[in-house]
């Protein structure tokens, strides 16, 4: 197989731990990362504004001449990701299909509760088949205009056809869809949305919400908030994907990875303590 591109499908396949953070979109808070030791940036337009050329301009702020000139790994130096503004209820496409057509790694969908959610949420990042090719569910409902995120990717229109699929639906897909689940109806209907859509690639907890509506904000270590979050744990490490802790710090970075999160968040100013204790207890110094 060609070196893959997205590297955090590289290591979630391999399983091992990737660390993120949230980011602006704009370029010179893309360029403080560059040089950092991330593995991706989750670029955030769900309670940030939605700016499709500050978001272009950014992923061009993630290229680094030298990595891409010395490293095995051909794509940016970190692998840009969005988390879009629209809830899953919304069932809306158009926020991913523009963040994947300016050559985005992957899509982080909010509140995802229900089955029919999470499927809108994996088609609108896939492209049509016909019924009865393989691999046609969920039916994709991606527009066709890939000429700029071929650019980004550095291949052709028809290498990125083939490669732009979803992982793991297409082992070789380099398009990572994540869900975050952040309620109760969330929680009771996540096993149903993992055994029936397939392509779901990453499942992040949301504890800011899910503590609202437990009526204890931003308690995360609230008794009520642990059984949730143990609850999503389980539920997908039973089917073999990974989950994501949007809070991740240098206090609490050995129990996330104890508890079993391979998707790690850090807030960027704050919190680089978190990022290097955390790489180094995962092996990754």
């Amino acid at each position: 197989m060609t070196a893959r591109l997205n590297k955090v499908i590289a290591r979630l396949a391999q399983g091992r731990h990737v660390f993120a953070s949230f980011a602006l979109a704009d370029p010179l808070a893309a360029l403080d990362f560059v040089t950092t030791s991330y593995d991706a940036l989750v670029f955030e337009t769900e309670h940030k504004p939605w700016d499709a050329v500050a978001l272009r301009d950014s992923f061009q702020y993630l290229l680094d001449r030298r990595q891409i000139r010395t490293s095995d790994e051909p794509g940016p130096a970190l692998t840009p990701l969005v988390r879009i503004p629209v809830n899953g209820a919304e069932k809306a496409q158009w926020h991913a299909k523009q963040a994947l057509d300016l050559g985005a790694f992957g899509i982080v969908w909010p509140h995802i509760s229900t089955v029919e959610e999470a499927r809108n949420a994996v088609a609108a990042c896939r492209y049509p088949s016909l019924p009865g090719e393989p691999r046609h569910e969920p039916a994709g409902l991606r527009g066709d205009s890939p000429s700029a995120a071929a650019r980004y990717w550095g291949v052709s229109n028809q290498e990125y056809y083939r490669r732009s699929d979803v992982w793991p639906l297409d082992p070789d897909g380099e398009i990572l869809v994540g869900l975050m689940i952040e309620d109760q109806q969330g929680i009771e209907n996540l096993p149903g949305m993992l055994d029936e859509v397939p392509g779901i690639g990453l499942v992040v907890i949301g504890e800011g919400d899910m503590s609202q509506e437990l009526g204890i904000p931003r308690q995360y270590d609230h008794p009520r908030m642990l059984e949730c979050k143990r609850r999503v744990l389980d539920i997908c490490n039973a089917r073999g994907v990974p989950v994501g802790h949007p809070h991740v710090t240098a206090d609490n970075v050995k129990q996330v990875l104890d508890d079993g999160y391979r998707f790690l968040m850090t807030a960027p100013v704050r919190t680089y303590p978190g990022l290097e204790l955390g790489r180094s207890l995962a092996g990754r110094a």
